[in-house]
């Protein structure tokens, strides 16, 4: 018998390698205004708390003012939309994860702290062959994680507990997401964060290979 119905995603790091097209478009930015560039590794630690940290992240410590921040958010956000497919793909296994997890007739969503329109579009883009019950960003109104508030909605939208529900994801804020949702929090080794960061905010298991999470559905 299956314990778990349900598992509810993070989309960067987790479903898709989006590294590169973030760091490519942070750093045209950055470039345009004279500001220093960063290696693509380094995004890794900027990514995750939604578009705006990420600038700000990005910008050097003297230039952080919000009218810098908005200006670069802005440009940002246009660079972004024009090359967000350059470089992105799913990880190795993904793709074999969801197969199984639907053949199990696991309820599947998505939560990003991405903005709500490039989640969508991105998920309908790479991910589209499969059902999600459910895909949601960042969204006015909503509070972003590791508030609960938008795992509470998925799980309300599939009709299942949030006991049911493994949430999959690559960072501290996605294991706090979990913990604060009652869901149970596993995080993914291939993703943008270490398993230090998973593990200190509070994953109950981690996983070096999506195939892993089919065998947590049955515990």
């Amino acid at each position: 018998m299956k314990k778990f119905r349900g598992v509810i995603f993070d989309l960067d790091g987790t479903l898709l390698d989006t590294l590169d097209d973030l760091a490519d478009a942070m750093n045209s930015v950055l470039q345009k205004h004279g500001f220093p560039i960063h290696a693509v590794a380094s995004y890794k630690l900027f990514i995750g708390h939604g578009l705006r940290n990420l600038v700000k992240n990005a910008l050097p410590d003297t230039n952080r003012d919000d009218t810098t921040i908005d200006k670069c958010l802005e440009e940002m956000k246009k660079t972004y939309s024009q090359h967000w497919a350059n470089k992105t793909h799913i990880y190795e296994g993904i793709g074999e994860l969801l197969d199984e997890l639907s053949r199990m007739n696991i309820k599947l969503g998505v939560l990003s702290n991405k903005a709500d329109n490039f989640t969508k579009l991105m998920v309908k883009h790479f991910l589209g062959k499969w059902h999600f019950e459910a895909v949601f960003g960042e969204r006015e109104g909503m509070p972003r994680k590791p508030d609960p508030q938008g795992a509470i909605e998925i799980s309300n939208i599939m009709r299942i507990n949030p006991n049911e529900i493994i949430y999959v994801g690559d960072s501290g804020s996605d294991m706090l997401t979990a913990a604060n949702a009652g869901m149970f929090g596993v995080g993914v080794l291939w993703g943008f964060r270490d398993k230090q960061e998973l593990i200190e905010n509070g994953a109950k298991a981690t996983v070096s290979h999506p195939l892993e999470i089919i065998a947590l559905m049955l515990k």
